[in-house]
């Protein structure tokens, strides 16, 4: 009897332990969990072909425990990464011994188009509506410098090289889309199969392929040692709230900009700033990574008009891989594809906020709260997630006592004003996505997105493609899989900056938002 009252009080804390673990994560997941996602995880769950392992992830939340074992950011052939950098520049220094072309200029080799009629207007209908407008001076003087991890092992990716190596799933069932490869420029007719669209990556994630690391993608590290006696490295430790002038922080077309105090103070600042100064000419540089933060994968920037003198920049981040990061040595929420992104808020000209994307939520600031290096915020992208955070360090969330961090640091810096897309975004138009020119033409209608006059032939089709950049959350009976208390080993990949609430009024990507006037350094978990 008294092994027996034993065994039942340890049986009890067990499961109270396992119903915390897995309570806590549900009710902090930002993600909604209606009827169709309770379907869908039933299904997941009897995919696995054994009863017995249904049976504990049906009742204790403990999926695929035969699955478990190790996952390494990187297999052992690529853990010296000195010597991959040093063979990567060797090959670089071959491939670009000549100037090398720019993205802009990539013919049928690359896309398996022909650029010639690509951007022919005299044929193209829908290259002659576009109306291209320049990237304001301003938006480029105010563009975030990034500093990824020092020991990051998945670096800045070319959304063009990408899906090179995408084969394409509807519905899980692999799919013959098009006689030719997969291209920036015919990524939109993906569109037009039913059920769920999803790129997948054609070699098995596990063995680490080249491409998913981005290695040759990797800027040169940041050297900070004289910093301290340069007057234009501002750190801004904010101070408490001031009282606004004006609305800057809930405006969009349908919601105009009110004043909220005696405007004559920004009106002066307007006559002192021009609204739109001629755009700075950015030097064309080679594909090999410098010290000044050059990187040959671009960034993507995208520039969205509020109305009332309101512009939002959003710089998007692409990676080829998101490794999740660990709670007791467990790994949880790796994904191909990651695309995350911060936006600064100008109201004519001046910039007010700025927004970290940090997984499935993010974080806003007033201007003078972040860190600066000269007029440029920095950003502090976390190893392994690239969630954005305003300060280096460990950074908790989900679970309590730090069990599931981010950690960044002052790694390498990445400057992605050097080599960008460019577009602007008209989100009223949100609708008006077709790119057949034939349709275009007939309705009257102007494409939502127009690349920048900067690079006129940047491609659009990539941007209204509806489905996942990367493989679909795999099943229980897959042995990548598992499940432990609520969280996945593999989810499904990100969709892309379209889906990223382009036209929301507030700073944030969520509904509520909160705008931070300081740091906080205690990083609290919640």
């Amino acid at each position: 009897m008294y092994w027996f009252r034993r065994g039942l009080i340890v049986l009890a804390l067990l499961l109270i332990a396992s119903f915390i673990a897995w309570f806590v994560p549900r009710v902090l997941d930002p993600t909604s969990h209606g009827p169709a996602r309770r379907a869908r995880d039933s299904l997941w769950v009897s995919s696995s072909p054994y009863w017995i392992d249904r049976q504990f992830c049906r009742w204790l939340s403990l999926c695929g425990l035969h699955h478990l074992r190790r996952d390494p950011a990187a297999l052992p052939s690529f853990i010296n990464i000195t010597a991959i950098e040093d063979q990567v520049r060797t090959e670089l220094r071959k491939r670009y011994a000549e100037p090398p072309l720019s993205w802009e200029d990539r013919t049928s080799e690359d896309s398996g188009t022909a650029g010639t009629k690509r951007f022919d207007k005299k044929r193209n209908v829908f290259q002659r509506r576009r109306i291209l407008k320049d990237v304001p001076d301003y938006v480029v003087e105010h563009a975030p410098l990034v500093h990824l991890y020092s020991g990051e092992q998945f670096w800045p990716s070319d959304i063009r090289e990408h899906v090179q190596h995408m084969d394409v799933l509807v519905d899980e069932e692999l799919v013959n889309v098009t006689d030719d490869k997969l291209t920036l420029d015919n990524l939109h007719s993906l569109n037009k199969f039913d059920g769920v669209v999803n790129l997948h990556s054609l070699d098995d994630v596990e063995t680490r392929p080249t491409w998913l690391h981005s290695h040759d993608n990797v800027p040169s590290p940041f050297d900070d040692d004289d910093d301290d006696d340069d007057d234009d490295h501002i750190v801004n430790g904010g101070g408490p709230p001031r009282g606004e002038r004006t609305t800057w922080f809930d405006v969009n077309k349908d919601l105009p900009l009110h004043r909220i105090s005696d405007p004559r103070p920004l009106r002066n600042a307007q006559h002192q700033r021009p609204l739109q100064a001629k755009p700075r000419r950015i030097q064309r540089r080679g594909h090999k990574p410098d010290a000044n933060g050059y990187s040959r994968a671009p960034a993507v920037l995208v520039l969205v008009d509020k109305g009332s003198g309101i512009l939002d920049a959003f710089w998007f981040f692409f990676y080829s891989y998101n490794l999740g990061q660990t709670v007791l040595g467990i790994r949880f929420g790796n994904h191909v594809g990651d695309w995350e992104h911060c936006m600064v808020r100008f109201e004519h000209g001046v910039p007010r906020g700025i927004f970290f994307s940090e997984h499935e939520g993010g974080q806003a600031y007033a201007w003078d709260a972040v860190e600066k290096r000269g007029k440029r915020p920095v950003i502090y992208s976390a190893v392994g997630s690239h969630a954005m955070y305003a300060t280096p360090g460990d950074h908790p969330y989900v679970l309590p006592f730090k069990m599931l961090k981010d950690v960044s640091d002052k790694g390498p810096l990445w400057d992605p004003a050097l080599n960008n897309y460019a577009y602007h975004y008209n989100y009223k138009l949100e609708k008006h996505t077709e790119l057949d020119e034939e349709a275009v033409d007939a309705q009257n209608r102007p494409p939502s997105l127009v690349p920048a006059a900067k690079n006129p032939h940047a491609p659009t089709s990539w941007f209204h493609y509806n489905g996942y950049w990367g493989d679909r959350l795999y099943t229980l009976a897959d042995m990548r899989q598992w499940r432990l208390f609520g969280q996945y080993h593999y989810v499904t990949g990100p969709t892309g900056p379209k889906f990223k609430r382009l036209g929301r009024s507030k700073m944030c990507q969520a509904s509520r938002c909160r705008i931070l006037y300081k740091l906080d350094p205690k990083q609290t978990w919640y």
